[in-house]
């Protein structure tokens, strides 16, 4: 089963990515209590223990996210505009040509928006 961690997931993104994924029986979505939701540690600790981290925050806040995962194998998709132009990062428009396999095999994609 795969673990997703929504950061930022009391956001108006984050809150739609956590209703869709509610439904699923085939994840587990990981969530912070509300005391320890903004706490760097506590952050720490579930970006490297999911899977797949979504990442709801403000531009500097997600950068900052991202800078807390040491963990190779999870994948980190940024809702944000931090990293959209960022060449280390899969762009996640599939339609754009070549974008479709970069995605594929990327730990990091920044959402289109």
């Amino acid at each position: 089963m795969k673990k997703i961690f929504i950061d930022g997931s009391a956001g108006t993104t984050g809150l739609r990515i956590r209703e869709r994924l509610a439904e699923r029986s085939d994840i587990e979505v990981v969530v912070l209590a509300e005391e320890v939701r903004k706490d760097v540690s506590a952050r720490r600790d579930a970006l490297n223990a999911c899977d797949i981290a979504f990442l709801c925050l403000p531009d500097v806040a997600a950068i900052e996210a991202v800078s807390l995962v040491d963990n190779p194998d999870t994948v980190v998709i940024d809702t944000s505009t931090a990293h959209r132009t960022n060449d280390d990062w899969a762009y996640g428009f599939p339609e754009l040509e070549g974008l479709r396999s970069k995605i594929a095999a990327s730990k990091r994609i920044a959402n289109p928006g």
